[in-house]
């Protein structure tokens, strides 16, 4: 007993980040190892719904191993290249995973359609097997990620679940195509699928997008910062005030706040006192605030906000 104790606080000193990256690691190869074998499958029993989820998991481990590759890399510090850490290397991964996400279910897409016209028939027994398999496998790969808090589990976790919903979809399609012949089935679940993969890229690749082009990633907060700034009694006006995100989660506020009139130094410290209390509950992850005296030209006023 004294010892299973004392190895778990040994354990505990080691962060959560490794327990998140075991976790994520392992549903990493549990997926990979199975898109590869639903590709193949999909090929062998001749069905575009098998492909179009292929590409949906292909999407589903990219996904994971760039997570999986960024909880390793996010926990590294600034340097002298890389600053503000190495947070902004989530945007390029899920900038990534939505390209390619959206080459294959163009591919799919491209595959599916004409069967709408001249239907072939799929091998439901095989794709009623690789519909189990499927359930089972990404399942399993969902369980494993649900004890996960950060941002990254959570989302695929999610990712997991839908997986889980599409295999039970293609398991309905092949139990029907046992008893009916109705090839037509197959085509119309993976042009499903695909426009629903399609319409959930599009709406993160915009968001990813905006946060790389440093886009406000919340115009609500930008106004309730601007008013907390402008409240304070000392304060005649502000410029230069932006917010950008560097992963989504964490962000960054710059502000030039112009002092009223003759300030006394007491003040100027109680100001910034206030200032850090009050936008602590922002928690932006660096906040850079310059104090201007009235008199005083704004080095930077050419292009002042």
């Amino acid at each position: 007993m004294h010892q299973h104790n004392h190895g778990h606080s040994h354990h505990h000193h080691h962060s959560r980040a490794d327990t998140a990256s075991n976790r994520i690691g392992w549903a990493f190869f549990l997926n990979l190892s199975f898109t590869i074998i639903e590709f193949i499958g999909g090929w062998l029993t001749n069905s575009t719904a098998i492909m179009a989820d292929a590409v949906h998991d292909l999407g589903d481990s990219l996904s994971i191993g760039t997570a999986w590759g960024l909880n390793k890399l996010s926990d590294k510090k600034s340097n002298a290249i890389f600053s503000y850490g190495y947070k902004r290397f989530s945007l390029l991964g899920a900038l990534i995973n939505g390209i390619v996400l959206t080459i294959g279910s163009i591919w799919i897409l491209l595959e599916s359609i004409p069967r709408l016209f001249s239907p072939v028939m799929p091998q439901a027994e095989g794709m009623l097997l690789l519909s189990i398999f499927g359930i089972a496998v990404n399942g399993f790969a969902a369980y494993k990620l649900s004890g996960g808090k950060s941002l990254n589990e959570r989302v695929l976790n999610w990712h997991l679940l839908e997986d889980v919903l599409g295999w039970v979809a293609v398991l309905i399609v092949s139990i029907v195509l046992m008893f009916k012949p109705w090839p037509i089935l197959d085509p119309i679940l993976s042009i499903a699928f695909t426009l629903f993969i399609l319409f959930n890229v599009g709406r993160n690749l915009k968001e990813t997008l905006l946060l790389f082009l440093q886009g406000t990633p919340d115009k609500k907060l930008m106004k309730q910062v601007r008013a907390l700034l402008l409240s304070k009694g000392e304060v005649a006006e502000l410029h230069h005030f932006h917010i950008w995100s560097l992963d989504g989660e964490h962000s960054v506020m710059t502000v030039h706040l112009v002092l009223k009139t003759e300030i006394t130094l007491v003040a100027i410290k109680n100001l910034k006192q206030q200032l850090q209390q009050q936008l602590a509950e922002f928690n932006f992850a660096h906040t850079t605030i310059e104090l201007e005296f009235a008199d005083e030209a704004c080095r930077d006023k050419a292009s002042a906000t």
